[in-house]
């Protein structure tokens, strides 16, 4: 490859990195149906048509925001599987990230995809496999294998109620935020659960662990 074409595939690279960390800061913050593509634009001090050069639409931005954030939470399971002493330990570790994750979150975010871009929802379920439902079943299978886990349990059904349960903590609607910690919620339906499925040495972790969640 000429040196000429090698520098505009890495200045290519280089601007698809910036505009989709830039669109996901300000979907963050702000929502997502309330930031255009002028928005973004000026929040990354560049012109409007270098973003369509790399993303024809909005809805394309996204897809990307989205694909992009997928990949960093399966590196970020994989990283705290690999540096916790259980799978337990693994999980209160991720559940602290995302009671903090779900704090910095604009409340519309959910809202706005459903309404206005559930094109970018099926497409993402089309060719992405859900990462929730994969960190799932990989933390289920080693937990099993730890001895705090039930071995009778369904690792497929268990996998998918994890990530409705997740979901059923982010929904706002049911669970209108001036109302509702992320922390009393998280502790009543997803460590609750995970006793139901634990054996008494997962539970006896659990009560070691809660008290500082």
């Amino acid at each position: 490859m000429r040196p000429n074409s090698l520098n505009r595939m890495n200045q290519a690279e280089e601007y698809d990195t910036r505009i989709i960390a830039g669109a996901a800061e300000l979907f963050r913050t702000s929502g997502i149906k309330a930031v255009t593509m002028d928005d973004i634009a000026t929040h990354l001090g560049m012109s409007k048509r270098t973003i369509y050069e790399r993303f024809r639409d909005k809805d394309e931005l996204l897809f990307a925001v989205m694909n992009d954030m997928i990949i960093k939470q399966k590196e970020m399971v994989e990283k705290i599987m690999n540096s916790s002493s259980n799978v337990m330990e693994a999980i209160f570790t991720m559940l602290r990230i995302s009671r903090e994750h779900m704090a910095s979150l604009n409340p519309l975010i959910g809202s706005d995809l459903r309404k206005y871009h559930d094109a970018v929802l099926q497409r993402i379920k089309a060719t992405c496999d859900n990462p929730d439902h994969e960190g799932a079943r990989k933390m289920l299978r080693a937990g099993i294998e730890q001895g705090l886990f039930r071995e009778e349990i369904d690792i497929e059904i268990i996998s998918r109620a994890v990530s409705g349960l997740g979901n059923l903590t982010g929904d706002t609607k049911l669970f209108p935020p001036e109302h509702f910690t992320q922390r009393d919620l998280i502790r009543n339906i997803m460590i609750n659960f995970l006793r139901g499925i634990s054996t008494p040495k997962g539970t006896s972790l659990i009560n070691d662990l809660e008290p500082g969640f």
